[in-house]
């Protein structure tokens, strides 16, 4: 196992990479921009080091200053969260090249992952179900027009490059094909530095469902179980659960099996996540693959018992993980998620950032929240809105969703806007209730949230 690690992130993901090496014994040093200089990351840490003033360009994403963090402190690895520089080969491979070690997969499977079309042919060839999509970029509308003839509106338009809802766009008709190119194009430029689309057919009413796999440099690989993703505004994720209330036992073994074969197929090392669409006739299709720990992961930790920040740490330091090779885990009991930001709901989700001046965390069984955030924090509109996560874990689905309303309830917050009213309006939802929601359960069945 390493002696010194780098943590090259900030909020709460910062502060559950520290706690993860503390408990392996494993010295941490934070990097921070000024704007984070009072954050619980910092405080926790062995060391932290500041790297630059708030604007991520020149201190999180700034590759030559974490390199020499991490250099000037003794560090061994460096791990990059979520967001930010946790997707870059360019990063990692400034780390190979530093002797420094990533905490996740090689430069050559992100850049093979990474670019949405040419994964997906990746996945062709692994045998993963995937949505017809177009070979590849599509330069011109005209190559888009000809695309969506064959295979018949609706079509969805997506960047090849970069996630998040960017540079995605839906086209229900041929009139509206032009408009929606030039859109998605242009505002994958601005986001990613790269307006390269390709188009897939549209799958109307889906579920997100999202497979967690690890895999070793030993040739052991392993799926924990799915989640389910499918409450999301403008496609970011706002509620996930695990296991997902649509799959049975057979489905769920062979989307884990998919899951596996992606990985197999590519050569993957450490925590990844295979995400499909999931058809209403029970079909699933490759969606995209997240090289990286994400922000969900700890309703995968809850119902399957495993640390997956420190099978990162013992997986880039070439031991064998602790998880079973080839296993795919039955989940234990069920668990939710609910992203906590600084936003107001009320009004379209428009970010509030600002002092907390108050705050009560919830607690008692089966209740995790992971935050960076206390009374007398103030929360910079530099960064993404996260604050905290409510995880909650409850024997079965019913249970859990008892147990959030009650953590929902206990939680608060002053000072700013959050999202808990919208989550606690989405969870006595009827359709949430009965586990039917899918990706469009927000205009659906929650329009007043839309802005």
């Amino acid at each position: 196992m390493f002696k010194r690690v780098l943590v090259a992130n900030r909020g709460e993901i910062a502060l559950r990479v520290v706690r993860a090496l503390k408990e392996l014994g494993v010295e941490s040093v934070v990097a921070y921009s000024t704007v984070d200089k009072d954050t619980l990351a910092v405080r926790e840490a062995d060391r932290a080091v500041c790297i630059g003033p708030g604007p991520s360009a020149q201190s999180y994403l700034d590759i030559a200053r974490i390199i020499g963090a991490a250099t000037s402190t003794g560090c061994e690895a460096v791990h990059p969260g979520y967001g930010f520089l946790s997707e870059s080969s360019e990063f990692a491979r400034a780390c190979q090249d530093n002797d420094l070690v990533f905490i996740g997969p090689s430069p050559e499977v992100i850049d093979r992952m990474g670019e949405k079309s040419n994964a997906k042919q990746t996945m062709i060839a692994a045998g993963v179900p995937c949505v017809p999509g177009s070979d590849g970029e599509v330069e011109t509308v005209e190559e888009a027009a000809k695309f969506a003839s064959e295979v018949g509106y609706p079509v969805l338009i997506k960047a090849s490059a970069g996630g998040g809802g960017k540079g995605m766009r839906e086209v229900h008709a041929a009139a509206d094909l032009k408009s929606q190119y030039d859109n998605a194009r242009a505002e994958a430029r601005v986001a990613f530095g790269n307006d390269a689309v390709y188009l897939e057919k549209l799958i109307s009413r889906p579920r997100h469902v999202e497979v967690q796999v690890l895999a070793d440099e030993h040739g052991h690989v392993a799926a924990l179980c799915e989640r389910d993703c499918s409450v999301q505004r403008r496609h970011q994720k706002l509620i996930e659960e695990a296991p997902s209330p649509a799959l049975d036992a057979d489905l769920r073994a062979r989307m884990c099996k998919s899951a596996c074969d992606a990985v197999r197929h590519v050569g993957y090392t450490n925590a990844g996540t295979i995400e499909f669409l999931l058809d209403e006739d029970g079909s699933y299709y490759f969606m995209e693959m997240n090289t990286r720990i994400q922000v969900e992961h700890g309703v995968t930790e809850q119902i399957t018992l495993t640390d997956l920040v420190a099978e990162q740490l013992r997986i880039a330091a070439g031991e064998d993980m602790t998880v079973p090779d080839g296993g795919i885990l039955e989940p234990v009991g069920h668990c939710f998620e609910f992203r906590i930001n600084a936003e107001d709901p009320e009004h379209g989700f428009r970010p509030n950032p600002g002092k907390i001046t108050r705050l009560e965390l919830p607690g008692g069984p089966g209740v995790r929240v992971d935050t960076h955030i206390y009374a007398g924090y103030t929360v910079p509109p530099t960064y993404d809105s996260l604050i905290a996560k409510l995880i909650v874990w409850g024997p079965t689905r019913e249970a859990a969703l008892a147990r959030a309303a009650r953590a929902l309830d206990e939680f608060k917050v002053e000072g700013i806007a959050t999202t808990i009213p919208f989550h606690k309006a989405a969870i006595r939802h009827p359709e949430f209730v009965a586990g039917e929601e899918t990706t469009d359960f927000i205009p659906k069945c929650m329009p007043e949230f839309l802005g």
